[in-house]
């Protein structure tokens, strides 16, 4: 019995030395980012099979190509056609707008080249600031419908704001109104059979995208559709940061008021959310839905407000709205105002966010003071003392939880959607945003911005070294984890 147990162990030994050094092997061959390579590397040394289990749902991407070869962002040939015209006009120096700046300038035309996004102006947009302007905003929106209705989020909860709008979603599809759903498999892994079936047999066409058998390993496994948008016969459009559940209305004991921000589009800019979500459709249904004009109506005017739409995600050629973040810090020449609910850039942006508060430039930043994440919490709460030292201004909300997702760069432009300021947003998830350049707007929001600032406390860099060794402990700790959160 002896003998037997030792050559148990003798070849278990062998199994595991050769799994490691495969498994090491290939993470040192996958990974470009050297940080994330050294990470990993790290969780397989110190918990080897927990840390193997977690590598294969969160961070291998050599089935990523075999997923998303036939998923790339939906930019029908019209569209793409109209940004290939308004890159070249802008090449010949053909096309100007008022008071440019420089942010203006080089967004437009980077997100034009990266995304193949075009820039619209007939558009009205309508902030909503929180939960209950959203949700107010969107029922009366919906009861409108007439033709279709198309909404996609990472996030449904069967709970008082989820049954409202799966009440409405039935009773519209009854109607005649054709109504497709999309919502994430492991955001919306709570999401009952029951919810489910009730809104099919009224007729609901109602799909998870990537479907996953163990939710429960972790609230984020790779590549999940963290969009959250709303076409409304192709005239009417929602985005930004509010999931349908009742928490975005404050309902959350432990979270309390949640301070979040979303749009209302009425124009041009509708086609580009349509696109994003035609192109899903397809993915998740593998049907394809041809451009005509029930989806890309022939619009009234609206007004002259400048938005360009795109999306990002690990089916797009470029990490658009990462290089849209980066252009923005580093373009700004008076003020980079920013609101978000995670801070775990990538040393690109950390860098851009230094050099511009050292060269004078305005650069606050509003986060959380209580973690809806632990983890991710500890990792964004790392990044403070660098930013500290460059002049960065740091402020905690106070109020409640803010999980808006916003930037603001020189009272000119604005960035709202659903991209947080993090490695998963940038690299991993499916997210969508949209880029406005209206002074009107983003007056708008720097207004939300300022009362933001009231309700929130500056962090000081001399208060903050002295903060307590435990504190310390569980930063270095999210800083080591951060590349793979």
């Amino acid at each position: 019995m002896a003998e037997r147990f030792k050559e148990f162990r003798r070849v278990m030994g062998i199994v595991f030395t050769i799994y490691t050094v495969f498994i090491a092997i290939l993470i040192f061959m996958e990974n470009k980012n050297p940080t994330k390579t050294i990470s990993w590397l790290l969780v397989l040394v110190l918990i080897p099979v927990i840390g193997f289990i977690f590598y294969l749902f969160l961070g291998h991407s050599f089935r990523k190509e075999n997923i998303f070869r036939k998923k790339r962002v939906k930019n029908f040939e019209q569209l793409e056609e109209v940004a290939k015209i308004q890159q070249e006009a802008i090449r010949q120096k053909q096309l100007f707008f008022e008071d440019d700046s420089l942010v203006k300038k080089r967004l437009i035309s980077l997100i034009l080249n990266n995304a193949k996004s075009p820039f619209t102006v007939n558009n009205r947009v309508t902030v909503l600031t929180n939960g209950v302007e959203t949700f107010e905003s969107i029922v009366e929106a919906l009861e409108k419908a007439k033709d279709h209705i198309h909404l996609e989020y990472f996030i449904i909860k069967d709970d008082v704001i989820g049954g409202v709008i799966k009440k409405l979603l039935m009773e519209k599809a009854r109607k005649g109104v054709k109504v497709r759903v999309i919502y994430d498999s492991v955001g919306s892994w709570k999401l009952g059979k029951a919810y489910l079936e009730e809104m099919k047999e009224a007729g609901v066409e109602i799909y998870g995208f990537l479907p996953v058998f163990f939710p429960l390993l972790s609230r984020e496994l790779n590549y999940r559709n963290h969009r959250k948008i709303i076409v409304i016969d192709g005239k009417i459009g929602f985005l930004g940061g509010i999931n349908i559940g009742d928490e975005y209305l404050g309902n959350n004991s432990y979270l309390g008021f949640w301070r979040d921000t979303h749009l209302e589009i009425e124009g041009e800019a509708v086609y580009g959310l349509q696109n994003i979500f035609l192109g899903d459709w397809e993915f998740v249904t593998k049907e394809h839905i041809a451009f005509n004009e029930t989806y890309y109506p022939k619009l009234d005017y609206y007004g002259e407000q400048l938005i360009q739409i795109t999306g990002s995600g690990p089916d797009s050629d470029w990490q658009s709205i990462m290089q849209a973040y980066f252009a923005i810090i580093s373009s700004a020449e008076d003020r980079i105002w920013i609101n978000t609910p995670y801070l775990v850039p990538d040393e690109s942006i950390m860098m851009a966010l230094k050099t511009a508060a050292l060269s004078g430039i305005d650069v606050r930043i509003i986060l959380p003071s209580r973690p809806d994440h632990k983890t991710v919490f500890w990792a964004s709460m790392a990044n403070i003392e660098d930013l500290l030292m460059a002049g960065v201004r740091i402020y905690k909300y106070q109020k409640g939880f803010t999980h808006a997702k916003i930037l603001l760069a020189d009272g000119s432009a604005a960035s709202i959607g659903t991209a947080n300021l993090d490695i998963r947003s940038f690299q991993i998830n499916f997210e969508v945003n949209a880029f406005v350049y209206d002074k009107e707007i983003v007056m708008r929001m720097e207004k939300d911005f300022l009362a933001d600032i009231e309700d929130s406390k500056e962090v000081l860099l001399e208060a903050h070294l002295q903060r307590p060794l435990s504190e310390k402990i569980k930063e270095a700790t999210g800083r080591l984890f951060s590349p793979l959160l």
